[in-house]
């Protein structure tokens, strides 16, 4: 593919674009905000709505990452045969079907297998939606393009959580009903989206003859290696950060920091605005700069978030304590801004067309697989008073990010994979991060 030069700035960027990604674009707000409309309250729902054990909602809410993490690779095999835009198609399908489920789930049985069908569909969404992008958005704007859908997906989820938590009752069936059956909504303008105007993108690749006499398997992702190294790095992003930030986090500022529920509620809110606030900042100063230094950026930026965590600990039960919890989530949103565009842009540049099913299936496997096993993890080490230990392993964890990138993946990948443009010179410099502020 030859290399041009794309202009600075958010409506330079929109005006680089492919018609087709435009049209992607436009739909991120829509199809999250139905996300934003259920995700605080399935636990809710669940319990409270439903009256099923905490213990058995506990289950229930364990099978979706479960079953997208055994999903994860025989999609990423399909996709590779069949088209990412075919499985993106039924992804969209199960997710309508199932949040329809959900809605009217009188019993465990039921839910369990709504909760299965949509577990299933987000295990196949990730590597699908990316080889999606992939065909569409050149190399050179792919970075920019991850971090805008970052950008507005945020903006969608926010937006539906203050909505859901305007409009839901507890003692009012209906209004939980209503959000799912909004949600499944939701996902129909993509829908259409690929069946009608961008049913020509995502086909089937045609293998060539050198293709089809290469191996064509997992091995030869992880023969690759560069991309081996980019999945242990996924993985330990993934252990020391997302998984975190939804469960650890939670726990320690609950159990360490006693914080409210309420003051959870103004984290994840800073955490979402702070994102908004920034992605479009960042993308323009990470532009031309080497993607592995900006990942080694953001794990001293999530590294100095646990930290102000476990400062937390030390004023249980104080304003204090809440605010420290809220610049924790404001300064991980900053580092979410460095790594969300960074990632999934080396993924899909190191790919090649006849494996990008399977290199995405490799990386959201990765990040899968470290959601499952990161909450248990925590869940001892702070309900055993081991809340030092834990901030100590996260913060270790983020620097041992930072090492991997920079001393193991950097020398293995190609500048240009790397994000340095052509006319850039290898002296790109280091990226010095802005000064944030930990409370909003």
């Amino acid at each position: 593919m030859a290399t041009t030069t794309s202009s600075p700035g958010l409506s330079g960027f929109w005006r680089d674009l492919p018609r087709e990604g435009r049209m992607m674009l436009s739909i991120v707000v829509l199809e999250f905000l139905g996300t934003g409309l259920v995700l605080p309250f399935h636990v809710v729902y669940l319990h409270e709505v439903r009256d099923f054990a905490l213990s058995d909602v506990g289950l229930l809410l364990g099978l979706p990452p479960l079953m997208g993490l055994l999903v994860v690779g025989p999609g990423g095999s399909a996709i590779d045969r069949i088209g990412a835009r075919r499985i993106q198609i039924g992804v969209l399908l199960l997710l309508v079907g199932g949040n329809a489920l959900l809605a009217f789930a009188t019993s465990r049985t039921i839910a369990a297998v709504a909760l299965s069908i949509i577990g299933i569909a987000f295990g196949m969404s990730w590597p699908a939606w990316q080889s999606v992008v992939a065909s569409v958005i050149p190399s050179q704007l792919r970075q920019r393009y991850f971090g805008v859908n970052f950008t507005l997906l945020n903006l969608g989820i926010g937006i539906g959580g203050v909505v859901g938590g305007l409009f839901v009752d507890v003692s009012d069936t209906r209004t939980f009903q209503t959000i799912y059956l909004a949600d499944s909504v939701s996902y129909i303008p993509a829908l259409l989206l690929l069946l009608g105007p961008l049913r020509h993108i995502a086909g089937k690749v045609e293998v060539t003859h050198d293709d089809a006499a290469a191996p064509m398997g997992y091995l030869a992702v992880l023969r690759s290696p560069a991309m081996a190294t980019l999945t242990v790095l996924s993985f330990v992003s993934s252990f020391v950060g997302y998984s975190q930030l939804n469960a650890g986090m939670p726990a320690y500022a609950r159990g360490v920091g006693e914080v409210s529920t309420r003051g959870l509620g103004l984290a994840f809110a800073a955490n979402t605005l702070v994102i908004v606030l920034l992605q479009l900042v960042v993308l323009q100063r990470i532009e031309g700069r080497r993607r592995t230094r900006v990942i080694a950026v953001m794990s001293l930026v999530w590294a100095s978030s646990w930290v102000c965590l476990g400062l937390s600990g030390l004023v249980p039960g104080t304003w204090g304590a809440t605010l420290l919890v809220a610049g924790c989530a404001s300064i991980f949103a900053f580092g979410e801004t460095l790594l969300q565009p960074t990632i999934p842009a080396l993924v899909n540049d190191l790919a090649p067309d006849h494996l990008r099913g399977r290199y995405n299936a490799v990386s959201s496997g990765s990040f899968q697989l470290a959601a499952v096993i990161a909450p248990p993890i925590a869940g001892v080490l702070i309900g055993h008073a081991l809340g030092d230990v834990y901030i100590g392993l996260l913060v270790v964890g983020c620097l041992v990010c930072g090492l991997v990138a920079i001393a193991r993946l950097e020398p293995q990948l190609d500048p240009s994979v790397n994000g340095v443009r052509d006319d850039e010179t290898a002296s790109d410099g280091e990226l010095t991060p802005p000064v944030v502020s930990p409370v909003d």
